[in-house]
């Protein structure tokens, strides 16, 4: 027997181990197949060169629970390990003392173990005791048996073992005991081996029979060892797809709409599926759904910085040996070979896309309310994704016709362009609700888009920066008067003196709801004499704003204002010119105001229009025109309903 300690330059590698690794203990068992299906891959290797003949036998990776003994066990059939293997790569760990050690990677725990080399020591996270069993496929060597007690002595001496390959025993912790569970480890085993080229057995296969669960004698295989993304394209139909699709993602119910598959190995190495889900609304609840695998072994689903977070939104799969996963977060956002693959999966993202719209844009147009959400949020937040995305971005109008934005422009231009050479686009996000606006619109002959989407409000902000010249705008059709909204002309003036249109304004206003959620201001406009009585308007920009803040930091200043809303008093109609026929007037004297020191003004007279004896009728204008803009509600409407019977 053999006795000796680890070659660590430091006194003890263990509580490193343990204090730096606790939170992502559950690893070890990743990494230990991972070294397991490494060495039955390296075996199936020499064999192709014929430096290991004949037959290879049961190659499956065996993982084994003794809760009597309360060990777990890792065991393979690959190449084994000499002892002189095993002291070179066991026992000999090298690196540059603890205390540098620890002070260089105390922020970066999730990444100690595989950038040192340190997978098979994360086995002692968990374990009290780890023991090595191992016969080299060499003919003459001898099996070795490896024991070390979480320290850097450890004990190693001939043993026989009966089996090519390795056995790795973890006497596990009494903390640790859920790792003793089965369904534990087969939980973990799925998460993390789901797809390895090697089979992972653990345990057998079970069924249900009179009533009662039987073992059967036929192993659990945990993995699919031929996943679809390593196969060709060619070799796949598009079940193959939908089936795998659904073994990534078994509580999902929906299909995918369609999916792209990754495929490259200059100049680096990168597979996988990404499947576009129907996306409608909430951005969040979409978001980490892709799975990262480094060789077929799962990493993460927290991807954000190895692909464009717009693409977080994407489902399936991506496997690249050359991301450099055992590092920080930081340098992954830094390293070139991400922004290189970044910038690859963006690009067959857009060219599926462009040749999906050029191939079958009718089809194209079917799915375009499922994807427009992902789409957007790509244009918002990538400029070449933008740049891409433009000549198939569409835009829907409320009959339900797809254009572009190009499309569309050329088609309302003679309609839409008002006197100022300026291209007005209306829109709205609620056509029961602008019900009444829309078809006034529709009698001028123009368009009405529909965008009632969670990041059109952004989408059309973008749009007017870099689509217009400065000469496009989006409008809501109910934010002002449809003469206003595209002016073709200017604006109709009245008849009716300041001092008549205050004393109106002072009559509505002492009617008007009282809502801290809301402010009304009454304004005058001589629209046109079949449009409504009194009608509202709310500013496009403020109420753009508040709406977009409900997105973005940074804006929640908008978000707690009150809405605004203009009680517009149409001068041209009869019922407003009635009202102010029946005002009455009256000569006053004001003095007016004197600051500190100034000699005190003379009065002036001044004429004082007043309107009394009509709040049923403010009433009931207020209260339609309120109504027409969806905003008359509970108590305030089932008045309005009495009021309306009685006027009968």
């Amino acid at each position: 027997m053999a006795k000796g300690n680890i070659g660590v330059t430091s006194d003890n590698i263990f509580p490193v181990i343990k204090k730096f690794l606790y939170s992502d203990h559950e690893i070890f068992l990743r990494e230990l197949i991972s070294n397991a299906v490494d060495a039955t891959q390296k075996l199936k290797t020499l064999a192709s060169v014929g430096e290991v003949k004949g037959d290879l036998g049961d190659l499956r990776v065996r993982v084994l629970i003794d809760k009597k003994k309360k060990t777990l066990t890792v065991q393979d059939h690959g190449i084994g390990m000499t002892a002189e293997e095993v002291d070179r790569f066991i026992n000999q760990i090298a690196f540059s003392g603890a205390e540098e050690f620890l002070d260089k990677y105390k922020d970066k725990t999730e990444a100690i173990i595989g950038h040192f080399g340190l997978g098979f020591y994360s086995a002692f996270m968990v374990s009290d005791k780890v023991e090595i069993f191992s016969q080299s496929y060499q003919p003459d060597a001898k099996a070795v048996h490896w024991s070390c007690a979480g320290d850097p002595e450890y004990t190693m001496e001939e043993t026989i073992k009966s089996e090519r390959g390795t056995d790795i025993v973890l006497h596990i912790n009494s903390e640790f005991e859920q790792y003793l569970e089965d369904a534990t480890i087969e939980g973990l085993l799925k998460k993390y081996c789901k797809f390895l080229p090697v089979e992972i057995a653990f345990g057998k296969k079970k069924e249900w029979k009179d009533g009662k669960e039987i073992e059967l004698d036929e192993d659990n295989i945990i993995n699919d060892t031929n996943p679809a993304w390593t196969r060709k394209p060619a070799d796949l139909t598009e079940e193959d797809y939908k089936k795998f699709y659904h073994e990534l993602y078994p509580m999902q119910m929906d299909e995918p709409l369609f999916h792209i598959h990754l495929n490259v190995d200059y100049p680096f190495n990168l597979t996988g599926i990404l499947y576009f889900p129907k996306i409608k609304t909430n951005l969040d609840v979409h978001r980490n759904k892709i799975q990262l695998y480094c060789n077929q072994v799962f990493v993460t689903d927290e991807v954000e910085n190895i692909v464009p977070e717009y693409l977080t939104l994407l489902h399936g799969v991506i496997d690249s040996p050359d991301i450099p996963l055992n590092v920080s977060r930081s340098y992954l956002q830094s390293d070139n070979n991400v922004k290189k693959i970044s910038g690859h999966i963006t690009k067959k993202v857009a060219d599926k896309l462009a040749e999906m719209y050029k191939n079958d844009k009718e089809d194209f147009e079917k799915k375009w309310d499922d994807i427009k959400l992902f789409i957007q949020f790509g244009m918002l937040s990538d400029e070449k994704f933008y740049e891409r995305a433009i000549g198939f971005a569409l835009l829907k109008n409320i009959e339900g016709k797809y254009s572009t934005l190009e499309e569309y422009k050329t088609q309302i231009k003679d309609a839409q362009t008002d006197k100022d050479g300026n291209l007005v686009v209306l829109y709205t996000q609620d056509p029961d609700a602008n019900y009444t606006y829309i078809e006034r619109a529709k009698a001028k002959g123009y368009d009405v888009l529909l965008m009632d989407g969670e990041l059109d409000v952004h989408a059309m902000s973008q749009f007017e920066q870099k689509a217009g010249d400065g000469k496009l705008r989006f409008v809501r059709v109910d934010s002002d008067i449809i003469e206003n909204l595209i002016k073709k002309e200017e604006a109709a003036k009245d008849s009716y003196s300041d001092e008549q249109k205050e004393g109106l304004r002072k009559a509505f206003e002492a009617i008007l709801p009282e809502d801290k959620k809301l402010n009304y201001y009454v304004s005058f406009e001589a629209a046109a004499a079949d449009a409504l009585p009194v009608f509202l308007t709310q500013n496009e920009f403020m109420r753009r704003m508040k709406e977009m803040s409900a997105h973005q930091q940074g804006m929640s200043f908008y978000g707690q204002m009150p809405d605004q809303y203009n009680i517009v008093l149409n001068t041209s109609h009869p019922q407003i010119q009635a009202l102010i026929g029946k005002m009455t007037s009256e000569e006053v004297e004001e003095v007016p105001e004197t600051k500190e020191g100034e000699e005190p003004k003379a009065a002036v007279k001044k004429t004082v229009y007043t309107l009394s004896g009509e709040d049923e009728k403010l009433h009931q204008l207020v209260d339609i025109a309120l109504l027409a803009s969806g905003l008359l509600k509970g108590e305030a409407l089932a008045k309005f309903v009495n009021r309306s019977v009685e006027l009968l």
